[in-house]
């Protein structure tokens, strides 16, 4: 992966920095994408110097396609043509659908689920137009994609329809030699999560089989290992990383 560029949506969160540093690591050129005005993508940049990691940071609304479009521009004319894209930006705004407002829906929905077409829209049209090989998008969705959760019908229909993305543009893009898989976590020890009571935390570590949370740095990992050029021969999968939570098909 020495050289190529990746542009990581949500890059600053807890696990958009665990995938921006393992890309790095792996010799990626990386693009850190956050939100003007609710993350301090600044101060995260000059954090992760201090550590060692001279990432680019780049402002963008993934809910918004023209700003989408203007983000990946912007990446393209600093770092050059996108290789890798991780789309891992998220939200929640939980509630059982009786008592859900519509804004919490559409909210969820513009950043879990068309922040994906936004931003994969003119990656993949610049990987085509080029003939890149070896192209990679990775698509971070979520256990309750794929099981569902009380009191999170926006988030958990988000989430399934990013597999969904996933599954269509990967029989689109196959025999351009380019990969598109999703990834679902289950519980990861974020700093929000970590924030949550010690006596709700255990509760839901309890019910997870491994008997822990998974590490950032694990989701990490696999997302580098789908985008080494090793890994060309896996298209449209989603990787479960829920520790045995749920076990499907």
């Amino acid at each position: 992966m020495q050289g190529k560029v990746a542009l990581v949506t949500g890059g600053v969160g807890g696990i958009g920095t665990a995938v921006c540093q393992e890309l790095a690591n792996r010799g990626c050129k990386i693009a850190a994408n956050y939100l003007e005005g609710v993350d301090d993508g600044l101060g995260w940049q000059a954090k992760q110097k201090e550590l060692g990691f001279d990432f680019m940071v780049v402002a963008g609304n993934v809910s918004d396609f023209d700003s989408s479009v203007e983000m990946v521009k912007t990446v393209t004319e600093q770092l050059g043509a996108i290789d890798i894209l991780v789309n891992c930006a998220g939200i929640t705004k939980d509630g059982t659908l009786k008592k859900m407002k519509k804004e919490q829906w559409y909210d969820v929905i513009n950043v879990n689920l068309n922040s994906v077409f936004n931003v994969t829209k003119p990656v993949i049209d610049s990987m085509l137009d080029r003939g890149v090989e070896n192209g990679r998008i990775i698509n971070i969705s979520s256990v309750n994609g794929q099981k569902g959760q009380l009191g999170q019908t926006n988030y958990s229909a988000a989430k399934a329809g990013m597999h969904g993305f996933t599954m269509a543009l990967a029989q689109e893009v196959a025999k351009k030699k380019i990969t598109v898989n999703t990834i679902s976590p289950g519980y990861i020890a974020t700093a929000m999560v970590m924030a949550i009571p010690e006596e709700v935390r255990n509760k839901i570590i309890a019910t997870v089989p491994v008997g822990r949370l998974a590490e950032p740095s694990e989701i990490a990992h696999t997302v580098a290992f789908l985008a080494d050029e090793r890994s060309g021969f896996i298209t449209g999968a989603n990787i479960a990383i829920n520790g045995g939570l749920h076990m499907g098909p």
